[in-house]
C-alpha cells in the first residue's frame, strides 16, 4: 500500500511539473513581414533571409518581431504561415490569381495555437485588390476575390477553427484608408482584436530592426492592458 501511494504521489508530482513548464504555443498567419527564411512552410516565399538581397537589416531570425514576442514571453513557435506577397483575398498584383497563396488558402494550417496573430492586409493595398462589400454570410467563389468579403470570410472561418484560441489582427501602417477602415470594422464585427500599429521604421518598405521592435512593442502595450 505504501508503495502504491508513493507512486501516485510521483504520477501528481510529474503531472503539475509538466503543467508548470507548459509553454504558450503562438502561430503567425502573415505576408512579408512575419517571412523568414527556413521558418516558414516549404514552397512559401521568404522576404527576410540570413544574408538579406533588399538592403534590410534583419539578418537574424531572432531581429523578427514574432521571435521576440515568442522569447520575451516564454511562448513556443507553434506554425508561421506566412508568405512574402500574399493578400488577404485571392486576388494579387496586376490582378492575378492567388488563391495558391491568399490568407483564406492558408488559414487553416496554423497547427494547434492558444495564440494566432494575423498579420495581413498591406498586399491587398499595395496591389489594388478590389475592395467589395461588407458581407458577413453567404460567401462565393466570386465575392472572395475582393478584400472586405475575404476578410469577413477569414475571421468567421477561424473563430470557428481555433474556439478559444486568442486571436490578434495586426494591422500595418501606411495603408490606403479604406483597407484601415474595412479592417477595423470586420474585426469589431467578430470581436477580434485589432492591434493598429504606428510609427514603424521601415527600409524599403518593410520593417527594420528597429521597426520589428517598435512591432512587438507595441503588440505588448496593447495584450498588457
Amino acid at each position: 500500500m505504501r508503495k502504491l501511494h508513493l507512486l501516485l504521489l510521483a504520477v501528481l508530482l510529474s503531472c503539475g511539473a509538466g503543467s508548470a513548464q507548459y509553454k504558450k504555443a503562438v502561430s503567425i498567419l502573415g505576408d512579408s513581414y512575419s517571412t523568414y527564411e527556413g521558418y516558414i512552410p516549404t514552397g512559401n516565399w521568404s522576404w527576410y533571409f540570413n544574408n538579406p538581397q533588399q538592403g534590410n537589416d534583419v539578418n537574424d531570425v531572432t531581429l523578427t518581431w514574432w521571435h521576440m514576442f515568442i522569447t520575451e514571453n516564454d511562448c513556443r513557435l507553434c506554425v508561421n504561415n506566412s508568405f512574402s506577397g500574399a493578400t488577404v483575398c485571392n486576388t494579387g498584383y496586376n490582378k492575378e490569381d492567388y488563391t495558391d497563396r491568399s490568407f483564406i488558402s492558408r488559414m487553416d494550417n496554423l497547427g494547434c495555437p492558444d495564440i494566432i496573430f494575423i498579420f495581413g492586409g498591406t498586399n491587398d493595398s499595395w496591389a489594388g485588390s478590389p475592395l467589395g462589400e461588407f458581407q458577413y454570410s453567404e460567401w462565393t467563389k466570386e465575392t472572395l476575390y475582393c478584400f472586405r468579403p475575404a476578410m469577413a470570410y477569414m475571421l468567421d472561418h477561424m473563430k470557428k477553427r481555433y474556439p478559444n484560441v486568442d486571436i490578434h489582427f495586426l494591422l500595418n501602417t501606411g495603408l490606403k484608408e479604406s483597407i484601415d477602415e474595412s479592417v477595423k470594422t470586420i474585426c469589431r464585427h467578430y470581436g477580434v482584436d485589432c492591434i493598429e500599429l504606428h510609427d514603424i521604421d521601415k527600409i524599403g518598405g518593410h520593417p527594420s530592426v528597429r521597426g520589428m521592435e517598435q512591432i512587438n512593442a507595441q503588440i505588448k502595450e496593447r495584450l498588457s492592458k
